[in-house]
């Protein structure tokens, strides 16, 4: 009677149609039957000589040692679990889909692996087929209405394996009828506690109506295909009319397949794109700006010296006094251009950091305001209003940057024998500083765009200037952890308003 069984044992391990595998608990194969032999393209005693680790892909053998270690310290039965998508890796190096069972017992003090291995290659090329024939389903579905109807079985069958969405039918209330797809198998979901309920109440309530106008259209025989957001998920929906045994169309097949894949790769495709169409502006904003404000200063600095030449022959001192001056004053003018390039490509390279100090604000204030109003336009007049505390921490680099950049701005854009006010108040943990101007102003549909890179008003593209400024005094004061706002309308003046912490 056992050499019976065992006859039988025998013959079932060599004639299984899956293979199986003992591996000891440091992964080295032990026992397998044919098939094993089949599936991974070695002989028995190759197989023999192998680590269960060298049948996966070379990037999971690292990985798979983590998890074999795991399982032999805690060793239970695991069945077939439906959709893992596993690889092996046959002797000629190519993959195969695999679908493994484990299970474990004693041979002494050694703990013994099984291995219950299937070869679902078929199964995969049925799945793409069912794929390719759900892509055709919309286009073959109205000529198989009746087909379908007398053979709701293998409807049924179809639709229950159509990936990434469902295939519905409604009825002229728009109540579920029919309602199946792969997706109920995979949230272990029953499909049919849908049917009688209205599909709308499954969609956005803003979406409702325009649904409702859309599925009276299928019921008067105009298919509809459209894109509906719902949950931060898309779907690509197809509506085709169903017709009854009296060629009335009184049902709804709509076919909801999920795109948010494509969706997402889609929106971030055109987010780069119009990264590098902004890139590109600024490109010819930099070009523009540059050819402008180096060529003018340039210009001065060669015609002044010419005639210097020519005042050097003459003797003429007070005349070469003053292209000696337009010299110096273009090139302070090249000079603070090249500050903003080099200010702006340290802070987007990450290399200006914040350093706070205490610092006696009112001298420094006081000391900037000097300055300004020595190469202020004559006539310009600059109000200093001072309040509150002297003393303050912040970084004295970056307030300096910042408030002379708003004057300076307020004196090129305000004419001559102006009033420039700047309001200055230093309380315990905050400072208020406000610059106030009656130049130009900025047009209203130019204030949305005051702090991008290179940006100019339309007002102001004959001024010199880099449109830099703006740009990089609201970095330094993001950096302080601070805010900016301004209040400006055209040829009205503008107010900068800058909250910082002291």
């Amino acid at each position: 009677m056992q050499d019976r069984d065992n006859k039988l044992y025998a013959l079932l391990f060599e004639t299984a149609t899956e293979g199986l595998l003992v591996a000891s608990a440091n992964g080295s194969i032990k026992l397998v039957n044919p098939r094993v032999s089949e599936i991974f393209g070695y002989d028995h005693e190759e197989l023999k000589s192998l680590n269960v680790d060298d049948l996966l892909p070379k990037h999971l053998r690292a990985k798979h040692v983590t998890h074999r270690e795991n399982y032999t310290e805690t060793p239970h039965k695991r069945p077939m679990g439906k959709g893992y998508d596993l690889i092996g890796v046959r002797k000629d190096g190519t993959s195969v889909p695999i679908e493994i069972s484990l299970n474990y017992y004693r041979d002494g003090e050694d703990l013994m692996v099984m291995a219950l291995i299937m070869d679902v290659t078929e199964r995969k090329q049925q799945e793409a087929e069912i794929s390719m024939m759900n892509k055709n389903l919309e286009k073959r579905v109205k000529k198989r209405t009746k087909e379908l109807r007398d053979s709701q079985q293998l409807y049924r069958s179809i639709a229950k394996n159509f990936p990434n969405g469902t295939i519905n039918v409604l009825n002229a209330k728009f109540e579920y009828v029919f309602v199946e797809g792969e997706v109920f198998d995979r949230l272990n979901m029953n499909s049919d506690r849908l049917v009688g309920k209205s599909y709308l109440q499954y969609v956005p309530e803003s979406k409702r109506d325009e649904l409702m106008v859309c599925f009276n259209q299928v019921l008067d025989g105009k298919n509809q295909s459209f894109e509906l957001k719902n949950l931060n998920q898309y779907y690509l929906i197809n509506t085709v009319g169903l017709e009854n045994e009296h060629g009335e169309i009184d049902r709804i097949l709509l076919v909801e397949q999920n795109i948010t894949p494509q969706k997402l790769a889609e929106e971030k495709t055109l987010a780069s794109l119009e990264k590098e169409k902004q890139l590109n502006e600024l490109k010819s904003r930099f070009v523009s700006m540059a050819s402008h404000e180096f060529r003018t200063p340039l210009s001065t600095v060669l015609s002044s010296l010419s005639l210097i030449e020519k005042y050097d022959i003459a003797g003429v001192q007070d005349k070469k006094d003053k292209h000696y001056q337009r010299i110096r004053g273009s090139v302070r003018h090249l000079t603070s251009i090249l500050n903003d390039f080099l200010s702006l490509e340290k802070v987007e390279a990450g290399k200006v950091s914040v350093n706070l100090n205490k610092l006696n604000i009112k001298e420094l204030v006081d000391e900037i305001v000097e300055q300004h109003q020595e190469v202020a336009k004559p006539g310009q007049r600059i109000e200093l209003n001072y309040s509150g505390l002297e003393m303050a921490q912040t970084d004295q680099n970056m307030f300096r940057i910042i408030l002379s950049n708003l004057m300076s701005n307020a004196s090129k854009y305000s004419p001559s024998d102006a009033q420039i006010n700047v309001i200055i108040k230093v309380e315990t943990h905050r400072m208020e500083l406000v610059v106030k101007d009656h130049g130009i102003g900025i047009p209203l549909e130019d204030q949305a765009n005051l702090f991008s890179r290179f940006f100019r008003a339309k007002n102001a593209v004959n001024l010199e200037g880099t449109g830099l400024g703006l740009s990089i005094v609201k970095r330094y004061i993001e950096m302080l952890s601070g805010e900016i706002s301004f209040h400006s309308a055209a040829d009205e003046g503008t107010t900068f308003t800058v909250i910082l912490p002291s």
